[in-house]
């Protein structure tokens, strides 16, 4: 490729460069300087590349005494391009990058992009480096991009195509060709229209389109004629003449070499290069005296560096001794500590130890509390099931939305720990807010008879009819307060009132007052009903309690991101308010339901194992399995599972943990030894964080914790089954 085709890529670049350098806000304003480089750039595009140089070289001298880094870059930028046009491109590229590592002292991106621009110009089209031209041709598109300069985009884009086109790469360079045909009108100046004119011409070419190929180039020459310069129409006139040659016009082809030789001779003189090359020479030897100033410059600065390092060296030592005394301090006292941290470590034993015993009492409370519950959830869901008349008794959907919140209450306050530590994660429910608060009223009207009290809903009618959010903590959170206002309320009213205080997009902001007109609270215990076992003397002597509800409905409320305000006088009634946001989505709250609401029912009986030695529980179990119309069989510890598995082959075993002989762990690992791979799956009151690991290292599939939704249980059970028939 001749020469002539980097300096129409340049051109336009340090145009821009010109342009909009001295604009970034870390460039210094000169205008003897910003002139003294125009001048430069203008010889240069005049083909006086001897003038050039030199004004360049009295240019970057001064840039560089005044440490102005924009024109520094400028200034190189300069002279790679007049080193480039005299063939010297080892050189235009050394002083390209000099000029891109000033430029990347300033915050010019403008300047940046021209730099690699005309970095990936010498890689692709004089080094013949395709894969790095490249490279820098993204880079300078990058920075165009981050000032929003689609001119500079456009540009670099015709460079591009240019250079696919160079290595015979049609397909690929055609790409970048329909761009800048699109944006031609909008970006395109008269050297550019020039040279996407010539381009259009090669593509068509290699198309064989010859008579539209034909009219692009002499579109080109045309625009070329005009130009004030003369290196576009050069490189028209030479790609032309490959043109003619190829469609055998061999006469045209050879006038049109002709009229390149001519174009070219004018531009490159030889006594034009070598005062150009003379020039040069002394540029070079600016830059030496720069390297050797800048050597001395070191030398005195490491003079300075060795008396101030003296100086260190004295204070170093002075350092050391006071620091030596320090440590003999320091020792003595570490001497004397270490007679009393015998008894800080026994201390730090005895809490450790405390700690250890405080964890496994409450993993120990959690599963003697979850396995009973289990049997009053299963059992109280059987009589809703087999007997509907009851579907509509207060008392039994009481019972049954207690001993759910019981089992939540039991997981959160014996593990009040993990909501210390946020480790518990709001779930996403749908809901309606009049039937939870319902609810709740109808599970404490016990309460209100017992004290003569009256409990009042109002609902704000602008509250959508389904929310989402976690209504199981909600109804911990009003249940608390609740049944608070109810216990120090006598012969009274407690007012539970929700408004809608704003909505913002799908979240709907709900203001909770819970309002009771009993004995109040001293405004000395306000500050610390919140804390954990804390009971002030409200004079109810028949009042029993453990002095966490109000310390669990902080900290809930916390995980909601929301706090409580407390309002009370004594003897004038208490109010607790707080403000929680819920979302409101009609087509996910239908995804909840219909994932809630699946068809259970199978067309195929599946014959399901328990393991079980709890008899309450095998009973709720077998009916919850058997109501599916599945098979069920139930053995009461491991050995008998490992008995009947030798006669029987089962869908799914489920199997409980805390059994006595042989625990559920074991006897999953005997099954798999045994070279059973039915899906296990563990039915445990555990918590699950407790068991996990252990039980997916024993072989088992998956968890359930006891209480448990049956849909969840048929969901696992399904899933397990069909993905071990699919294998």
């Amino acid at each position: 490729m001749p020469p002539i085709r980097i300096f129409l890529l340049l051109l336009f670049a340090l145009n821009c460069c010109a342009n909009s350098a001295i604009s970034q806000s870390n460039c210094n304003k000169d205008p003897k300087l910003d002139k003294l480089v125009k001048k430069a750039l203008l010889n240069f595009r005049e083909s006086n590349f001897e003038q050039s140089l030199k004004i360049s070289r009295t240019a970057l001298n001064a840039a560089t005494l005044n440490k102005d880094y924009c024109l520094m870059s400028r200034s190189y930028n300069i002279i790679a391009a007049n080193y480039n046009e005299l063939t010297d491109f080892d050189k235009a590229v050394f002083f390209y990058k000099k000029s891109l590592y000033y430029a990347g002292k300033t915050n010019n991106d403008s300047l940046k992009s021209n730099v690699y621009n005309n970095l990936g110009n010498m890689y692709c089209f004089e080094k013949k480096q395709f894969e790095e031209g490249i490279r820098y041709y993204k880079k300078a598109v990058a920075y165009a991009l981050k000032i929003n300069d689609l001119k500079e985009v456009y540009f670099t884009n015709v460079n591009i195509t240019w250079a696919y086109f160079d290595i015979e790469n049609y397909e690929q360079g055609y790409l970048f060709l329909k761009y800048i045909n699109s944006a031609k009108n909008k970006y395109s100046d008269g050297s550019t229209e020039v040279i996407v004119d010539m381009l259009n011409g090669v593509y068509l070419s290699h198309k064989n389109e010859n008579t539209a190929a034909n009219i692009y180039f002499l579109n080109a020459i045309e625009a070329g004629k005009k130009a004030q310069e003369k290196t576009d129409l050069s490189s028209v006139y030479l790609e032309y003449s490959k043109f003619l040659n190829k469609i055998n016009k061999h006469k045209e082809a050879y006038k049109a070499l002709q009229d390149y030789n001519a174009i070219s001779e004018e531009i490159y003189s030889v006594k034009k290069l070598k005062k150009a090359s003379i020039a040069g020479i002394g540029l070079e030897l600016d830059e030496y005296k720069r390297q050797i100033n800048k050597i001395e410059n070191e030398k005195v600065e490491q003079s300075q560096s060795l008396k101030k390092s003296k100086i260190i060296v004295i204070l170093f030592v002075l350092i050391s001794l006071i620091l030596l005394f320090l440590i003999i301090t320091l020792i003595k006292n570490i001497r004397f500590k270490k007679r009393h941290n015998l008894e800080l470590v026994k201390a730090k034993e005895i809490a450790e130890e405390a700690s250890l015993l405080k964890t496994q009492f409450i993993s120990t409370i959690s599963h003697e509390l979850r396995t009973p519950l289990y049997g009053v959830v299963g059992i109280t869901n059987m009589l809703l099931e087999e007997h509907k008349e009851l579907s509509r008794s207060q008392h039994l959907s009481s019972l049954k939305f207690s001993a759910r919140y019981l089992l939540s209450l039991v997981n959160d306050i014996l593990q009040i720990n993990k909501i210390e530590e946020n480790k518990i994660v709001l779930e996403n429910l749908t809901f309606n807010i009049s039937d939870e608060i319902t609810v709740i009223k109808n599970s404490l009207s016990f309460l209100s008879q017992k004290n003569n009290n009256r409990i009042s809903i109002e609902i704000d009618p602008d509250i959508p009819e389904y929310l989402i959010g976690d209504k199981l903590r909600l109804s911990q959170i009003l249940m608390n307060l609740v049944s608070n206002a109810l216990k120090f309320t006598k012969d009274g009213q407690v007012e539970i009132i929700v408004k809608l205080s704003k909505v913002d997009g799908k979240m709907n902001y709900l203001d909770f007052l819970i309002r009771d007109n009993g004995i109040g609270i001293a405004v000395i215990d306000q500050s610390k009903i919140f804390d954990k076992f804390v009971q002030v003397g409200r004079k109810e002597e028949d009042y029993q309690g453990t002095g966490l509800g109000l310390s669990i409905v902080k900290r809930l409320l916390g995980l909601f991101g929301s706090t409580i305000m407390l309002d009370s006088d004594l003897g004038k009634g208490t109010s607790f308010s707080f403000e929680i946001a819920f979302e409101h989505d009609l087509a996910k709250t239908k995804s909840i339901i219909d994932e809630i609401e699946v068809d259970l029912t199978s067309y195929e009986v599946y014959k399901i194992l328990v393991v079980e030695d709890n008899l309450i529980n095998q009973l709720v179990t077998k009916k919850i399995i058997e109501k599916n119309n599945y098979a069920c069989k139930v053995v009461d510890d491991g050995f008998a599972a490992l008995k009947i598995l030798e006669d029987e082959v089962f869908d799914l075993i489920l199997m409980d943990i805390n059994m006595p002989l042989m625990n559920g762990f074991e006897t999953t690992k005997r099954i798999r030894l045994a070279g059973i791979e039915t899906p296990i799956v563990a039915l445990t009151a555990f918590d699950k964080d407790e068991i996990t690991d252990e039980a997916l290292s024993s072989g088992m599939n998956d968890i359930i914790i006891k209480p448990f939704e049956p849909v969840k249980l048929f969901k696992i059970i399904n899933y397990l089954i069909k993905e071990k028939n699919a294998v």
